[in-house]
């Protein structure tokens, strides 16, 4: 059984939006697989997203308030629906209840037959809510923008246009009106709900908001100090190496991370990452026997 999406981030169910968001960002940093090397510590990290991209969503923060860990398996408009007369005064239905991946089909039987009695009883029912993956690049996370998508389907694949808001995060669900599954009657179709994936990257590693990128300086940069340009999925930015920077000093850069719509974006940390000369000259091998000659300095004290 899933567990409570607050007991999770360890917060209280009236918690304030920046207090989901500040318990997030510290379980995340503590979590992470690139940080913390317990086997479990990855689960955990999924475990949190999961949370945090329930709790940190308005809408789909009542929906989970109200009907607990199925909340995805309720169809949209289902209270409207009971409170209309069908079926009012009597309990929800019982819990349990999966939806396959992408278009996947739903046992309507099993969601509300222990409400009404026999498929039908009640009439046509409103379409309910799906899930499919949704993989992304870090840069199409941070930028947001259009993205046509092709699922398969019992009638064969369809295809239509979403919009990617600019800065979602692992675990965070895209919602597309109308594209769930199909409603019984007239009644309206589910919505269809987007799990973003971040897709691996060979110079950006995210966690949660925060963005984790190699540093590389030459051994003169490290030991003077410097200014050096860095590549960001924003765009170029300055950073400023201090004198007698070590390799895996972590250099903070305050709002650069992943943007939020709703709160305040994550930072980016550049690790430092000394790198030397892969074939010296034969100045320059002598400017570094020079300095192996004059200096006192010994790494490994």
């Amino acid at each position: 059984m899933a567990r409570d999406y607050y007991e999770v981030l360890g917060v209280s169910r009236n918690a304030s939006s920046d207090e989901v968001q500040q318990a997030y960002r510290r379980l995340a940093r503590r979590y992470h697989p690139d940080i913390n090397s317990d086997p479990e510590a990855e689960e955990r990290f999924k475990e949190i997203n999961e949370a945090y991209s329930v709790l940190s969503d308005p809408e789909t923060r009542k929906r989970y308030d109200r009907f607990g860990p199925d909340f995805r398996s309720i169809p949209e408009g289902y209270e409207e629906w009971v409170g209309a007369g069908q079926g009012a005064g009597r309990g929800r239905g019982r819990a349990g209840v999966r939806v396959e991946e992408g278009f996947g089909g739903i046992d309507f039987e099993d969601l509300f037959g222990s409400l009404f009695g026999a498929r039908g009883a009640a009439g046509p029912i409103p379409g309910a809510d799906q899930e499919a993956e949704l993989e992304l690049t870090v840069e199409e996370a941070y930028h947001g923008g259009k993205r046509q998508i092709t699922l398969p389907g019992p009638s064969g694949s369809r295809s239509f246009e979403v919009t990617i808001p600019r800065g979602v995060v692992e675990g965070q669900r895209i919602r597309v009106p109308g594209q769930g599954a199909r409603g019984g009657g007239n009644l309206r179709a589910g919505d269809l709900y987007l799990v973003v994936r971040l897709a691996p990257h060979s110079r950006y590693r995210v966690s949660g908001r925060d963005i984790y990128v190699d540093l590389p300086v030459a051994p003169w940069e490290a030991a003077l100090g410097a200014t050096v340009a860095l590549a960001t999925p924003g765009g170029e930015v300055k950073v400023r190496v201090p004198p007698g920077s070590s390799s895996g000093r972590r250099l903070r850069l305050h709002g650069e991370g992943m943007p939020s719509p709703r709160g305040s974006p994550g930072d980016l940390y550049a690790e430092v990452r000394i790198a030397v000369p892969p074939k010296p000259t034969n100045r320059e091998r002598e400017l570094f026997e020079q300095l192996a000659a004059e200096s006192t300095f010994d790494p490994r004290r």
